[in-house]
């Protein structure tokens, strides 16, 4: 994309940072609108209009346009935000928690299989022709919602203005932010890998598209079994040590790859493999943390999904972006390291403070 749009690399590599910022930003107005309007018509105004932007983004003359698209392509986040919600629609709690697991399992086919097929896409046919599997996937979604989603949420009486004047009373609960800072942290991990792997398997380790796309999977193999774990154990154990354990495996994992890489023993292989980590800790910390965020206060379930999804995104935004910055061939893969373990570390502080004030609570 870099040659075809004449360039500079790291503008191009701002698709990336540029499509989380502008989730960020999306995802604190859609839950306001699905909790006033209703879960589908949201879902069927959001998929459109990124159809749309697909479109822009394939045919856009220069990078600054393609970047615009891009960033509009970011309204596809309405799924994300109202998938959430409308399981916590139907479930409470701990049951919610599970059901998020097999879904967002369910979803981590996708980024399983997608950088793969993406890397094929571009060496057979070019870089639009990922974009293009988008919008035929998003005219399926389309096709999905209106003939199999049936509405979960009743509609809001309050107007939309005073939908978003409840955001403080979300603002006012200390272990909402506990569980969004959770969320956000442990998850930011893993942006901070998406902004930085594709340097480091590309310039550092001198991979091709193709097996770029390979490699760069394992986080979502390990995202799998971590939702897996979830689906299968949340209901057993609680949410708050789901994500306790969750964010443990993600920083444990983190560790052990810096100090081998500290010891000047890292190569392709064990770098991507011990990402599998990062993919089983947040398999096992966003379902249920999610499912926290939204239990704190019931009526404002979709409010709450998109206040925690925009915590969680524009923080990968930034993370994201400052992966890329920080990373130069004289750097190795040292800074992408620290700032991923520095950043799974104070998710884990962040679960054992909601454990603190759960405690407080109870006395």
């Amino acid at each position: 994309m870099a040659l075809y749009f004449d360039a500079d690399y790291r503008i191009i590599q701002l698709s990336v940072a540029v499509y989380f910022a502008a989730t960020a930003i999306l995802q604190l107005v859609i839950g306001p609108l699905s909790d006033k309007y209703g879960r589908r018509p949201v879902l069927m105004w959001g998929v459109g209009l990124f159809l749309l932007a697909t479109l822009g983004c394939i045919f856009a003359p220069n990078a600054t346009i393609f970047l615009l698209f891009r960033m509009m392509q970011a309204i596809v986040s309405v799924t994300m935000v109202i998938s959430r919600a409308v399981v916590r629609d139907m479930y409470m709690d701990d049951q919610a928690a599970s059901m998020i697991g097999y879904v967002t399992m369910g979803m981590a086919i996708a980024p399983m299989l997608g950088p793969a097929i993406g890397g094929f896409l571009d060496e057979w046919l070019g870089w639009q022709a990922s974009f293009w599997t988008l919008f035929l996937l998003g005219v399926l979604c389309i096709w999905l919602i209106q003939a199999d989603l049936g509405e979960t949420a009743v509609a809001s009486d309050r107007s939309l203005i005073q939908q978003f004047r409840e955001y403080p009373e979300l603002f006012r609960s200390p272990r909402f932010w506990g569980y969004a800072a959770a969320a956000a942290l442990s998850s930011g991990a893993f942006f901070a890998y998406l902004g930085g792997a594709p340097f480091v398997g590309t310039e550092l380790f001198g991979l091709s598209s193709s097996q770029l796309g390979i490699f760069f999977g394992a986080p979502a193999l390990g995202y799998f079994f971590g939702n897996f774990l979830s689906g299968r154990f949340s209901i057993r154990f609680g949410i708050n040590q789901m994500v306790l354990w969750g964010c443990g495996v993600n920083a444990a994992g983190l560790m052990i790859l810096l100090l081998i890489f500290l010891y000047g023993q890292g190569n392709v292989y064990i770098f991507f493999g011990f990402m599998t980590f990062v993919g089983i800790g947040n398999g096992m910390t966003l379902p249920n943390a999610t499912a926290g965020m939204l239990s704190v206060r019931p009526h404002l379930a979709g409010t709450a999904a998109g206040l925690g999804g925009s915590l969680m995104i524009g923080g990968g935004a930034a993370l994201s972006a400052l992966a890329g910055i920080l990373l130069a061939p004289e750097t190795g893969a040292m800074p992408l390291l620290w700032l991923m373990f520095t950043t799974a570390a104070l998710g884990l502080a962040a679960i054992q403070f909601v454990h603190w004030r759960e405690r407080q609570l109870m006395r």
